[in-house]
């Protein structure tokens, strides 16, 4: 008798455009796919979220999480039904990240989870398995699984960094600048401190380091090589190519920058398949690793937010929430194709995962500095189509944060709208090539920009803050909102849409840091205070 079955919601996936079905893939490959699992007390979890946002409850420790929000051992027992029926074996449970990887052969899968395989081509993604439609399971599970990922292992996300390119037309900006990230560091006037006894996480889906440049890099600074542990998730691993246009550049650059800023912290480096199963994984490796305990993670990779299926965006949010209640600080790069993201449509699009909003989104600009000793100028950073452009915009997937209530996004064509929906991003800073950041990858050295610089450079600053506070920061928005004062306001240049504007626009969201003045707004800042911005302080992320 055939067993009643059902959508799993959000499930679908279509074909991507340009890509070539090369036929189904072999049956006998073996497969490792992560199913994520409901929690106990999600409605608890929802309102511990709120009110550490609101400043009205302190983050828990990994230990208090797990007794609080664990996945229930008679769920797990469901799946492990399941999973012996359809001959898959439960490879790793992990209760406190509300997930188990199952393995198996790609017949049982397909037999289990009611979807039809095939290897495909495309020119700029490469050869991956995919599939279509929707995934189906049994009734008996209905309620315990909330997504299957991995099925489908098609690239998810790109890295968000821009090599200065060495031909052509550079850029709009009259002079090309490049900084250390100490000078930069100082421009944006950051406490003094060195990130002693914190760990700074960094989430790579791809390429690799080489001990050789981070010794010669920090030595050239001056500053002690951080301890640098590479952390494998999935398969993963720290695997350079030597080629530093390819992921080794976004590698490189967030240890050299994060470590030159708070060198004394620790740097653990989460390495993970590019797939949505490989991405969610590693950062909810990150937020539960009890060995390392990061206090801040910096995610420099991401894609436009309709390039993800439903289940993989709300079981990555599941997991960003947790970040909320354990006070680890999430910074993710808001994107280097502008306004549109890069996305096909050439409609605009805001990058996921820094739109959610349990993390703070970082922008761009470009900078130029008056004798290496202060900020003469900062704009909103756009080189046009060769040399990229800042991403922000407003989420189509995620409502309006309390925290950014009353604020409007400008435009190009000099209008002006209330925020629909969550905007991003949240802060911004140095991010154009042209005024880029010296860093050194498989042995040469380059000028680098992009989002992903100010990604690990704002976790930088964050681990200096932790540390001279002897505490996690942990969520910053709503605090921060609720101190514009903080930062630089830049009210000039556009990404493609959006204008920048007096207050928070999106572009370069409130502004640039002033990280004094930062660190002095989360120790002091309190529900209730005013915004430059004319936002709410506080509020449901």
């Amino acid at each position: 008798m055939t067993k009643a079955r059902q959508r799993l919601a959000g499930s679908d996936r279509a074909a991507v455009a340009d890509s070539k079905c090369l036929g189904p893939i072999d049956p006998n490959e073996t497969l490792h796919v992560v199913v994520t699992l409901r929690r106990r007390g999600e409605r608890e979890l929802d309102d511990l979220a709120r009110r550490i946002a609101e400043n009205h409850a302190e983050p828990l420790s990994r230990e208090e999480f797990e007794t609080r929000f664990a996945v229930a051992p008679e769920d797990f027992a469901k799946l492990e039904a399941f999973a012996r029926e359809y001959q898959l074996r439960v490879e790793r449970q992990d209760p406190c990240a509300a997930k188990a990887v199952l393995a198996g052969t790609a017949e049982h899968f397909q037999a289990a989870f009611g979807v039809e395989l095939s290897d495909y081509e495309h020119p700029a993604l490469g050869r991956y398995r995919g599939r279509t439609g929707a995934i189906t399971i049994p009734d008996a599970i209905a309620e315990v699984v909330t997504a299957v990922l991995g099925l489908d292992n098609r690239p998810q996300a790109r890295p968000h960094f821009r090599l200065r390119p060495v031909s052509g037309p550079l850029t709009t900006h009259a002079a090309a600048q490049v900084f250390t990230p100490l000078q930069l560091a100082a421009l944006y006037g950051f406490p003094d401190g060195d990130g002693a006894g914190q760990c700074i996480g960094l989430i790579e889906l791809g390429g690799g380091y080489a001990a050789s440049d981070l010794s010669a890099y920090f030595g050239r600074l001056g500053v002690p090589t951080p301890r640098v542990v590479s952390v494998p998730v999935d398969g993963g691993g720290n695997r350079p190519t030597g080629d530093p246009s390819s992921a080794d550049g976004e590698v490189t650059l967030d240890i050299e920058i994060a470590g030159a800023v708070a060198p004394k912290a620790s740097i653990a480096v989460y390495f993970s398949p590019n797939s949505d199963a490989g991405f969610i994984d590693a950062v909810s490796h990150a937020l539960h690793d009890a060995a390392n305990k990061p206090s801040v993670l910096s995610i420099s990779w991401g894609g436009p937010e309709h390039s993800w299926t439903e289940q993989a965006i709300t079981s990555f949010n599941d997991t960003l929430r947790s970040a909320v209640a354990l006070g680890v600080t999430v910074c993710a790069a808001s994107g280097d194709s502008g306004s549109s993201d890069g996305a096909y449509d050439g409609a605009d699009n805001v990058d996921f995962p820094a739109a959610s909003p349990y993390v703070l989104a970082c922008g761009g600009t470009h900078l130029t500095a008056s004798a290496g000793k202060s900020i003469a100028r900062e704009v909103v950073w756009n080189d046009g189509a060769a040399g990229g452009a800042t991403g922000g915009g407003i989420s189509a997937r995620f409502a309006l944060p309390r925290w950014q209530e009353g604020l409007k996004a400008a435009r190009v064509d000099g209008t002006a709208a209330p925020l629909t929906g969550r905007g991003v991003p949240d802060i911004a800073a140095d991010a154009s090539p042209s005024s880029g950041y010296e860093v050194l990858i498989d042995g040469q050295s380059a000028p680098v920009g992009g989002t992903s610089a100010v990604a690990p450079l704002f976790a930088g600053l964050v681990a200096r803050i932790n540390a001279n506070a002897g505490k996690a920061a942990g969520f910053l928005n709503a605090k921060l909102y609720a101190s514009a004062h903080a930062f630089n306001d830049i009210t000039s240049g556009n990404n493609g849409s959006y204008a920048a504007a007096p207050g928070w626009d999106a572009c370069t969201g409130l502004g640039s840091p002033n990280g004094r003045r930062i660190a002095d707004a989360l120790s002091t800042s309190a529900p209730g205070s005013s915004s430059k911005s004319g936002g709410k302080s506080g509020g449901q992320p």
